[in-house]
């Protein structure tokens, strides 16, 4: 490499404001996800007072890493991590209500407390929220981080942006994509595999609704494709295991994937 190359390499670097490690963002939502669920910490709070300190020293963290990112200069961060947290009350509530469908609707599910603590969908789904709230509150950056982060634990990528009603079922999770336009309801069941995605669309679409609706009650089974803007999946649907939809379906609809096979008997 000659010299030229280095010196460009060296001025990008002069150029990159010090933004904390993805760890370290990660690790301020795992901190607020272990005190709203102790199932996941070995932490032990003597005091109602002990726990308001840890909030705020959450909050302050927050404030800080915020200011570290630098991404906007016009910002009151402080505010911002205020709101934020007077916001948590509420989260927490939403939280409780994806475990209660998880529980209630996987009969591998005995407890609460295994689902806090082992199961991915959960996991990603707390990052997400949290990740929701602050894109909500304008906050750049973080919230992708924070969904990234979950995304590389989980295989479960879940954009910010998504907006996802209250008691979402995620079932083993692996390879669900909810893109960023993604609209889902209440009371939602998503298998493994599920995608809701864009059609192909240029780049001057990026503030447009690219990605499908899914309306209350609607159970979508592993390895379902949707795709587009325009398309609304109906209250009480049932999308079929590898399914792909690029239209809309009345409410109670019910979509499957006909297969045929042929089974050959071997001659032992």
């Amino acid at each position: 490499m000659n010299k030229e190359f280095y010196e460009y390499i060296f001025t990008k670097h002069q150029k990159t404001e010090a933004v904390p490690s993805n760890k370290e963002i990660a690790g301020w939502a795992l901190g607020l996800i272990r005190i709203l669920y102790p199932e996941q910490s070995k932490s032990f709070f003597y005091s109602i007072h002990d726990i308001e300190v840890e909030v705020k020293a959450l909050e302050i963290k927050l404030k800080e890493i915020m200011d570290s990112t630098r991404a906007c200069e016009d910002c009151n961060n402080e505010q911002t991590a205020r709101e934020f947290f007077n916001q948590v009350p509420e989260l927490y509530r939403i939280l409780n209500t994806d475990i209660s469908s998880i529980l209630s609707g996987d009969p591998a599910a005995k407890t609460e407390f295994e689902i806090i603590r082992a199961y991915p969908g959960f996991y990603a789904i707390s990052f997400f929220r949290i990740a929701h709230a602050l894109l909500k509150l304008d906050v750049p950056l973080l919230p992708r981080i924070l969904t990234e982060f979950a995304h590389s634990k989980t295989g479960i990528d879940i954009h910010p942006g998504a907006t996802i009603g209250e008691y979402l079922y995620i079932d083993h999770g692996t390879g669900i994509v909810i893109g960023e336009t993604s609209e889902i309801g209440c009371h939602v069941k998503l298998y493994q595999g599920v995608t809701l995605g864009a059609l192909s669309v240029e780049k001057t679409m990026a503030s447009k609704k690219r990605h499908p609706t899914v309306k209350d009650h609607v159970v979508i089974y592993s390895g379902a494709t949707i795709l587009g803007g325009d398309t609304i999946i109906g209250k009480n649907s049932i999308i079929g295991g590898n399914v792909w939809l690029t239209k809309s379906v009345p409410p109670g609809s019910v979509v499957y994937h006909e297969t045929q096979f042929k089974v050959v008997e071997r001659k032992l």
